[in-house]
């Protein structure tokens, strides 16, 4: 069983319990989620089955897309709505306009401090570790990049917005920022992840969805909702080996192809047109194999 599931995770429940509970209902050996969302967030969860595990870190540093909604008006110290409230602003609600020219200024490469209650470790913890401990320590700042940053909707005290984003980036810290820069505060009321590098929210199932699938049309349709590991690449381009080729990269051998791109990673295919492999082009032209997908080789 090798492929790639588009989980739609549930709010309230965490990465890692959404990820054993499919691999439960799947009987799979070996599986993986390819970046955790948090047990406040649900949305897109791609899960990775058997062969496809291989491609797992390549959409972890893929970009990500995301809808949220900001609650002003209070600032919390997980900068969600589970935590405790640390700080009120009696400020008026910013105009749509306002808003709108204050989320522009963060399209782009920008620095971004990590959250205290976040999976970044410091001298071996995580830092939400020591946040539950009392504890607060300073946190280097990270390059990220906003690729949008849009204004949907304004309802009463919240707005929602849409991001695009870099990996890496804590949309929690975004709206802390964009209220801060309002002369404001804010926290995550909602948050949902809409895409995945090359995945968006088409095809995406509930735990729910599966357990019904699994009922009325037993492995053979869970099987059927695993979209093929190659889905998760499409972003690449793709080079396509003679049979020869094919066999001396299934060695670990890089290997010249004619007119392949100049650099960057490549989707490559046997001459059977299945994909064999996550290749990486070489200063001198070689493609060299960085992933070899065993369960797609002759």
């Amino acid at each position: 069983m090798d492929g790639v599931l588009l989980l739609d995770k549930s709010p309230g429940e965490s990465s890692n319990a959404a990820l054993q509970a499919v691999k439960r209902l799947y009987g799979a050996r070996k599986a993986g989620h390819t970046g955790s969302l948090d047990p406040l967030a649900s949305g897109l969860l791609p899960v990775c089955f058997g062969e496809a595990t291989k491609i797992s870190a390549f959409l972890l540093d893929a970009d990500k897309d995301y809808w949220v909604r900001a609650r002003f008006g209070s600032r919390t110290a997980t900068a969600d709505r589970e935590g405790d409230v640390v700080e009120t602003c009696d400020a008026p609600m910013p105009t749509e306009q306002a808003i709108r020219d204050a989320a522009s200024a963060f399209v782009g490469p920008i620095d971004q401090i990590p959250p205290m209650y976040s999976a970044v470790k410091h001298k071996g913890k995580r830092l939400y570790e020591l946040a539950r401990a009392g504890q607060e320590v300073e946190r280097q700042p990270r390059r990220i990049t906003i690729h949008a940053f849009d204004l949907l909707a304004v309802n009463g005290s919240s707005a929602d917005l849409r991001v695009r984003c870099s990996k890496g980036t804590y949309v929690r810290t975004l709206v802390e920022d964009l209220a801060r820069s309002l002369n404001h505060c804010a926290h995550v009321e909602e948050l949902r992840r809409l895409g995945v590098g090359p995945f968006t929210q088409q095809g995406m199932m509930t735990h729910a969805d599966l357990e019904t699938v699994a009922e009325g049309e037993g492995r053979d349709g869970l099987d059927a909702r695993l979209q093929p590991i190659g889905s998760a690449l499409t972003h690449w381009p793709a080079v396509a080996l003679d049979a020869d080729s094919g066999f001396y990269m299934q060695r670990g051998e890089a290997v010249q192809v004619p007119q392949a791109p100049t650099e960057g990673h490549v989707r490559v295919y046997d001459q059977n047109e299945r994909l064999m492999a996550v290749g990486e082009v070489l200063e001198d032209g070689r493609i060299a194999p960085r992933r070899l997908i065993k369960s797609a080789m002759a």
